[in-house]
């Protein structure tokens, strides 16, 4: 007499190390509990402008790092992308958008694209956003994430970041994610009166400071020195 065959035992569900397995047992709810993590660590880095930290909780990480990398995304840490270019700390991203000071009714000028995680940020937070890539391949992963977001409000643009694009000028806002050697006076000029810009400036990683520039009248620009901070070079052409 033949016996009854037995079910097969179902798996195991994946856990996640560092997390009970009653509060992740998928990648989807590892990935929730990191975010949740990293937006107290926000909280107590300084992070306190509540539209800054419901655009980050509201902006999906996982979506703009390479797939090797996505259980990773909550981290605090700088990540490599395509073309030999990074996405930035998330801290470093929160505190530069809490320094711009973004508005509901502005226009921003963001330079250097990269992942599009910068930019899908401040469009939470800003009536329109230009954003400019140098790298072809980049600049067209990111508009597919855009799209993919339904971040309408954002305009993607394949050129010379440190050019600008003066096509949309003058911005109430312009951020610039490469470091640049000196403050680039052609930024400057399509800053509106009373706009701001954050930018890293200096020759060498070791001598790079995040600077606010705020434009107070036409020939005058007042400078504050935030604090050090590392980025690649931003490079003409």
């Amino acid at each position: 007499m033949n016996k009854t065959a037995r079910s097969p035992k179902p798996a195991p569900k994946q856990t996640f190390e560092g997390v009970h397995p009653s509060l992740a047992t998928t990648q989807d709810d590892w990935l929730a509990s990191q975010k949740i993590r990293l937006l107290m660590s926000l909280r107590k880095a300084g992070v306190t402008d509540t539209r800054v930290l419901g655009a980050m909780e509201n902006v999906p990480r996982e979506q703009f790092v390479e797939e090797a990398f996505r259980d990773r995304a909550y981290d605090d840490n700088a990540l490599p992308i395509a073309c030999h270019q990074t996405i930035s700390m998330p801290s470093v991203v929160a505190m530069m958008t809490q320094m711009l000071d973004v508005k509901p009714t502005q226009c921003v000028l963001e330079i250097g694209t990269g992942s599009g995680y910068q930019a899908a940020v401040l469009a939470k937070l800003a009536r329109r956003v230009h954003t400019i890539e140098r790298h072809a391949p980049l600049a067209e992963i990111a508009r597919e994430r855009f799209t993919a977001m339904k971040l309408r409000n954002i305009d993607s643009h394949i050129g010379d970041g440190s050019k600008g694009w003066p096509h949309a000028a003058p911005y109430e806002r312009i951020i610039v994610t490469a470091a640049a050697p000196e403050i680039p006076q052609t930024l400057l000029a399509q800053l509106s009166i009373g706009g701001k810009m954050i930018i890293p400036v200096g020759l060498h990683v070791a001598d790079q400071f995040l600077l606010r520039l705020t434009r107070v009248a036409e020939d005058e620009v007042r400078k504050e020195v935030l604090s050090p901070v590392r980025f690649v070079p931003l490079v003409a052409g």
